[in-house]
Parts: structure tokens; C-alpha cells; sequence
């Protein structure tokens, strides 16, 4: 056998992939038993110290009990050990959790376990009990799949190779860089690298620099890296822009003869101030019999994307706009999302209707759903929404307007805005009492100068203006639902997308409970109806008091995840049988699917296969999340930023975290959070109470617990791993 047929390689004095080829030869033939001489001999390992290394290599693995030792110096794979399959989950400081349905809990996974595996991948493990304690923990035997391959970091550069420095802190390796794969990159840029291969001997992945994102620190590279992490795009390809800027947008009359003709009916948008796409509109007509006709009409975006085309190609792969602190990323590209699509005021504009008679009970008598054309007569910010409901008067003040300056509106916008008002009411309280979770979270907003640095922090909270255009889209979404979803008062069969929301899980309700009754809260989790009735009760008790945020951040943790699917088993937090996304097709993507299936049944066509759908729904949901972590690190940038110009104030904050490291604190007027680090807490030697959610000074016995408000300072702000650090202010 020539060298270049070798086996093995040699790296040095150290044989390349040792644990990987034993097994190879382990396993060609599973009966028969191997000592180190014959496996050496199958290496083409002559010399005493690669005999070593093979000797040492084999008391490692039957320790490990990966092989066992079947008579003296003769060894075999160890089949009787059991293996499940599962995601890895790791942590900050470089240790994991293996997650699979074989076990009740998550597994420990030390950091010499994890065998090469990185947070979300699909592994291989072994499950033991250790000798002293007793708790089982966990080692990763082999990686199945990759959950990534790419990450965002910072290049630190040597003369001959570099390595990539990960902004993830679940990327516990840094990734080595060769010479020959650094793709044009400086020492200290920020770039993407994708790991090619880890070879068994090497701590460190081996990788090449995939794009030059520019300089740490600088904003738009920030942005765009946060994307980059999370695989989100932040342009359009040019094919699809092309092929977008081709699209027929004039509305013929051959079109508008297909469809109902709501040209004439009072309509109007209510949308946040800065926004650019308004992708649902609402109008009013008062019924001769005394009841109220309220349209639900959204942009036809599947008129105008069709499948199997380039554009929906993207729209797909994208699922969802982003929304970063400073720009959005549209799933559509604008002349879609910003123009043809976009429910302008004065504009014709094709859309997707359901239209409702409700009486003045708020109960519904007729409901309608299909095709449209409509205009709008007038847009609204929900500011100026507000003052009308607020005022009952037709005039818009200048501090709240659009245009700077008062106005009159026309008496009939007037009074549809009060009676949907009314409406509305009625029907949130039907929904309250009916077992739905009000999370009205505050959202912390920022005001940006011309060149989108943040020059203040605002709380968005949402009012009367904002929960009227709420209730009449989860109206539009829960009928469109129930209409394919149900009939007879049972399910249809029909494929169709719904989102759903499953039921808390009963262990974090349980770790909710032991977290708020140390500030003399407390929930009922024995019913469903009494769970929902007393976290509402929660989240009212606590609004606006300085541990809200934290508590309803632990609520929502303690719930299920929103998800899309095609297996309907209702929504627990809005308390619907049957609830989907109808209302916002410019951004999301399974409500263009929605769309798609409404027209496709309205057509009296028969239900497609549901196996393509469950893929989409699974891929739509797994996107939506993507998009939400980058949003969070959007914000948790801008407030890194912000905190920069205010590191010699001193802000009241509540303890939101304790760890075996320190305190996280949140400053209670701007929702900015950060770390004390307990090695920085100068009084006394605090250690973890884990029972206590708190720190203890070992000497002077004090405590700093969940939820105590104290003063901090700031003592570093990184942008770079958007991450505070703070002092804390003793008294």
C-alpha cells in the first residue's frame, strides 16, 4: 500500500482520527476481538510511539464504555450500551443539555462530553448514571446533523493563520483560519466563516472566511451580522427584484368584474406612525335592519404572487420580514410591500376580504369572505385613532398628527371609529372571559437620529386605537379558520395552515409559581380556566411595578411556543378552537398560504395533500424564530449603544437574574439589562443560593435577591456581544 492510501495520517507525532478508524476496523467485523498490535498492524503503525497512542486510546474508550476489554488486551465495540438520538442545548459557559424524547428531563453534558457537537445539533449519545452522585448525564458518541455551519465573529489574525473569534457565546470553539481560506480579510474584521471539517485531534473546527461583514462596532455591519447569524438575507437577488418590477400592477375592469366592489364603502387604516406597508384596512357601513357591516380587507398578495415563480421562491425561503431596531427587511420586495400591495389613503387597491354583520352586542349574524377591490378613503397613526376615541370629537390635535398641525376628520369616519371602538370591547371582554391571556407587554422603543444612533428610550403600550384594530384581525383570522377548519361543528378534514398555541407546560407553571410568591403573588394552575383567569390576574397585579417586565418575561416563558401547522389543536392563549393568519400577507408567508387555500376552497376545489403543507408550516415556523432573535439582538445592541453615553449616571434597576456568577439587573427606566458580575462586589465573598434566587455575602450574611431593586452604574458596554456590564452601588 503507497502512503497516499494510508489509513491514518500523522499531524505532528499524532495520529489524525485515531477514535474513528479503531472503530472502522472495530466494526468490520463485530464477532471478531482486536488487540493493539493487530489494529496497528491494520494502521500501518510500526513505531513505539504510535503504538502508544493506540494503547492509550483503547483504555480510553473502555473506560468511557464506547468498547470493552472481552478477554485480556482484546477488545470490541460495546454494543450493549444504550444510545438515544436527540438535540444538544448549550450553554454560555461552554457546557450543554442533551434533549430527547428517551428521557423525561434534559441531560447534563459536560464540556469534555460534548464530542464536537454545537448548540441545536441532531446527536448520538450515551446516558449514564455517575458513580457518586447518582444524576445522569450525558455523552455525545457522534454527530447526525449539523443544525449550522456558519458564525459570525471577529478574525484574530497570526502570520500565517487566524482564528475566528464567534459572537455566539453558545459557540464554545473558536474556528482556525489557514492562510490560503482567509478570502481577503484584515486582523480585526468582522466576518462570516464556515466550518468545513473538525478534525478528532484538533480543538478547534477548521473553517474558511465565507464574507467580509466590515468592522466591529460599526452599525451597519452590526445589522448585518445579526442577520448573517441567523441565516436571514438583508437583499433581494437581482433576478427577483427583475422579476417583481415586471409585474402587471394596473387593475383592469376584467379584474374588478371577478370580485365584489367595495369602492364606495367607508374605509380606513390605523397603523403605527413610521410605517411604510399597510397591508389591512377596515370599513364600516351601518345595516337599514340597525347592525353594522365591518370589512376586514387585506392586500391580495397572492393575486400577484404565484407560485411556482422565482419571486414566491424567495417570499418562501425568507417566511417573514424583519423588523431591526433601525431598518426592516422585507419578506416581499418593496415595490410589492411599500407599493402595489400597500392599502395607500386615495388609491384602488385588489385585496382579500371577510366582511361581518354584527349586531350591537358585538355577535356575529352574517359573515362573507373573498375577493375585493376597495379604497381608502383615509390613514390613520394610532395616535390620531386614539385622540378620536379618547376626545369623541372630530378634530386631530397638532401634537398627535401626522402632518404637524390640526385637522378636521369627516363626521362619518368619526363615528365608525367610536362603534368599532364599542365593538371591539365587547368582543375582548367576550374573550377574557372565554379563558384568553392578555399579554399587553410594554415594548421598548427608541428614537434615532439622521444617522440611526439612539438618542432616547420611549415605552410603546398599547391603547384602545391599537386593541380595536387587534380584535377585529383576531376576528377575520379565527373565522377564516373555523370557516375551512370546521364543519357541523366538527373538524372539516380540509388541509388548511393554522397557528397554534398548546397548553402551558405544567413543570414552568410550577417554577412560575415558586419564582412570583417570593414578591406575595400567586397562581391557580388546577383548571385550565383557573390558570388563565390568575396569570391574567398577574399581569394585571404587577403592571407597572417595577418587577413587571421580569415576571411577565417569566410568564411567557412558562407558555408554549406559537407555532404553524396543518394539525389544528386550537390556541390556549387566545382562547380559539380554531385560529389561523389571514391579515398579513405582505409579511408573513403562511398567511399568503392562507390566502392560497381560502380562494382554493371558495373554488369548490377538493384539499390538497397536507404533507407539502406541514413542511412549509414547519418551515415558516422555524424562520419566524430566526427573525425573532435577531429582532431581540437588534434591540439589545441599540440599548449597549445607548448606555454608552450615560456611563457616569447612576440608574435604580431591579435584579431580573442570579446566577453562580452574578446578578442581571434591569434599569427600570429604560428596560436596559445587564450583569454585576459577583467578582466585581467588592463589601464580601458572595456565593449562589440556589433555593433563594439570590447571592450571599458569606460574612455580613447579605442578600441580594429576585426581583430587589438596587443602583447600578455602567462599567463596560460591548457592542460587539451586545452585552452591559455594571457596578453596583452599595449602600
Amino acid at each position: 500500500m503507497s502512503r497516499k492510501k494510508k489509513i491514518f495520517k500523522k499531524k505532528g507525532n499524532i495520529i489524525k482520527d485515531l477514535t474513528k478508524n479503531i472503530f472502522k476496523i472495530l466494526k468490520e467485523d463485530a464477532t471478531k476481538q482486536f488487540n493493539y498490535k493487530q489494529i496497528a498492524a491494520k494502521l500501518q503503525v510500526s513505531d513505539t510511539e504510535g503504538k502508544n497512542q493506540i494503547i492509550q486510546k483503547l483504555a480510553e474508550l473502555t473506560a468511557a464504555k464506547k468498547l470493552k476489554e472481552v478477554d485480556r488486551g482484546k477488545y470490541q465495540v460495546n454494543e450493549e450500551r444504550k444510545y438515544s438520538v436527540g438535540k444538544l442545548d448549550i450553554t454560555s459557559n461552554g457546557n450543554g443539555y442533551f434533549i430527547t424524547d428517551d428521557y423525561e428531563d434534559d441531560i447534563f453534558v459536560p464540556n469534555v462530553n460534548l464530542g464536537k457537537g454545537l448548540h441545536n445539533d441532531l446527536v448520538k449519545a450515551y446516558v449514564y448514571k455517575k458513580r457518586r452522585s447518582n444524576k445522569l448525564e450525558a455523552d455525545v458518541v457522534e454527530v447526525l446533523e449539523r443544525a449550522k455551519t456558519q458564525f459570525v465573529g471577529v478574525l484574530q489574525k497570526s502570520k500565517n493563520f487566524g482564528f475566528v473569534i464567534p459572537d455566539n457565546n453558545k459557540m464554545y470553539a473558536d474556528i482556525f483560519i489557514s492562510e490560503n481560506k482567509m478570502n481577503g480579510a484584515e486582523h480585526g474584521d468582522k466576518v462570516q466563516a464556515t466550518i468545513l471539517d473538525w478534525p478528532e485531534n484538533s480543538k478547534n473546527p477548521f473553517g474558511k472566511i465565507t464574507a467580509v461583514l466590515g468592522k466591529p462596532g460599526d452599525q451597519n455591519t452590526e445589522m448585518h451580522s445579526i442577520l448573517v447569524e441567523y441565516d436571514l438575507p438583508y437583499e433581494f437577488p437581482k433576478e427577483v427584484e427583475e422579476e417583481a418590477s415586471h409585474l402587471p400592477i394596473e387593475i383592469t375592469k376584467e379584474e374588478i368584474s371577478k370580485r365584489k366592489d367595495l369602492r364606495e364603502t367607508l374605509t380606513f387604516t390605523i397603523d403605527p406612525k413610521d410605517a411604510k406597508d399597510f397591508d389591512d384596512a377596515l370599513s364600516f357601513k351601518k345595516l337599514e335592519n340597525g347592525n353594522y357591516e365591518i370589512g376586514i380587507h387585506i392586500a391580495d398578495v397572492s393575486h400577484y404572487l404565484q407560485p411556482k415563480t422565482i419571486l414566491d421562491d424567495e417570499a418562501y425561503e425568507r417566511a417573514t420580514s424583519v423588523y431591526l431596531v433601525d431598518r426592516v427587511v422585507p419578506m416581499l420586495p418593496e415595490i410589492l410591500s411599500n407599493g402595489v400591495c400597500s392599502l395607500r389613503p386615495e388609491e384602488e387597491k385588489l385585496t382579500f376580504s371577510a366582511i361581518f354583520e354584527l349586531n350591537e352586542n358585538a355577535e356575529l349574524i352574517n359573515q362573507w369572505f373573498g375577493r375585493t377591490v376597495t379604497y381608502s378613503d383615509k390613514r390613520f397613526a394610532y395616535e390620531e385613532a386614539q385622540a378620536i376615541i379618547e376626545t369623541k370629537t372630530n378634530i386631530v390635535p397638532a401634537n398627535v398628527s401626522l402632518t404637524g398641525q390640526d385637522y378636521t376628520v369627516d363626521e362619518a369616519i368619526v363615528e365608525a371609529i367610536l362603534k368599532m371602538d364599542e365593538l371591539a370591547k365587547i368582543l375582548r371582554k367576550r374573550r377574557m372571559n372565554q379563558g384568553a391571556i392578555s399579554f399587553d407587554r410594554v415594548e421598548v422603543k427608541f428614537n434615532l437620529d439622521e444617522d440611526a444612533n439612539p438618542t432616547s428610550v420611549y415605552f410603546k403600550e398599547a391603547k384602545d386605537a391599537n386593541k380595536l384594530i387587534e380584535e377585529f384581525m383576531l376576528l377575520a383570522n379565527r373565522k377564516v379558520a373555523e370557516f375551512i377548519g370546521q364543519k357541523n361543528k366538527k373538524p372539516s378534514g380540509k388541509t388548511f395552515v393554522y397557528r397554534v398555541h398548546d397548553e402551558p407546560d405544567t413543570e414552568k407553571l410550577a417554577s412560575l409559581q415558586n419564582i412570583i410568591s417570593k414578591f406575595g403573588y400567586k397562581i391557580n394552575t388546577d383548571t385550565r380556566e383557573s390558570t388563565s383567569a390568575t396569570l391574567n390576574q398577574l399581569l394585571a397585579d404587577v403592571h407597572g411595578k417595577a418587577e413587571s417586565n421580569m415576571i411577565e418575561t417569566l410568564a411567557i416563558r412558562s407558555m408554549s411556543k406559537a407555532v404553524y401547522t396543518t394539525q389544528n389543536i386550537g390556541h390556549y392563549g387566545l382562547a380559539f378552537e380554531y385560529y389561523s393568519h389571514f391579515t398579513s400577507p405582505i409579511r408573513r408567508y403562511p398567511d399568503v398560504m392562507t390566502h392560497r387555500l381560502l380562494q382554493h376552497y371558495l373554488d369548490g376545489e377538493s384539499s390538497p395533500k397536507v404533507e407539502l403543507y406541514e413542511e412549509k408550516c414547519k418551515h415558516s415556523s422555524k424562520r419566524e424564530e430566526l427573525a425573532s432573535k435577531a429582532e431581540r439582538d437588534s434591540i439589545k445592541y441599540m440599548q449597549v449603544k445607548y448606555m454608552q453615553n450615560h456611563k457616569d449616571e447612576i440608574f435604580e434597576g431591579v435584579i431580573t437574574g442570579v446566577t453562580e456568577w452574578g446578578i442581571y439587573v434591569e434599569i427600570t427606566k429604560n428596560k436596559c439589562e445587564g450583569m454585576v458580575r459577583i467578582r466585581d462586589i467588592k463589601s464580601d465573598y458572595y456565593l449562589f443560593d440556589e433555593k433563594q434566587y439570590a447571592i450571599v455575602g458569606q460574612s455580613t450574611k447579605q442578600l441580594y435577591q429576585l426581583g430587589d431593586d438596587v443602583k447600578v452604574q455602567v462599567k463596560k458596554t460591548d457592542l460587539e456581544r451586545k452585552h452591559l456590564d455594571f457596578n453596583l452601588i452599595e449602600d
